[in-house]
């Protein structure tokens, strides 16, 4: 197993790794609307929020040698099912070519404020 890290994702605020290696899959962790240097939220709205949090895991398989195009499955959590539209018109642009996914309503997610998070598996 080889642990991905970079600065151009958002790092972790708790004890894992923005995602993993093993084998040919890379694995991220669940990523929310961090922006890496600052570490703040990014954006009020479903859509802001999606788009940072696409733009993380887009840097963190660019790290580990992949890209979103290689996307095989993708977990996805909202906290308002209302707001679906909304999230999947950011993922599209992301994700065109419609991986394997779950997109389920949570109560909450990570710190206050949170709209979305986002982990996907992706070939090398």
């Amino acid at each position: 197993m080889q642990i991905i890290s970079t600065e151009k994702g958002a790092a972790p605020r708790a004890p894992y790794s923005q995602g993993v290696i093993s084998g040919d899959y890379i694995f991220t962790a669940g990523q929310i609307a961090l922006e890496p240097v600052t570490g703040n939220r990014i954006g009020d709205t479903m859509a802001e929020q999606a788009e940072q949090v696409c733009k993380n895991l887009k840097a963190i398989l660019e790290a580990a040698g992949s890209s979103c195009e290689k996307v095989i499955k993708a977990n996805c959590f909202i906290t308002d099912m209302a707001k679906f539209g909304e999230f999947n018109d950011v993922y599209v642009k992301y994700f065109p070519h419609k991986p394997a996914r779950t997109c389920v309503q949570v109560v909450a997610l990570p710190l206050e404020g949170f709209q979305c998070e986002v982990e996907v598996i992706a070939e090398r």
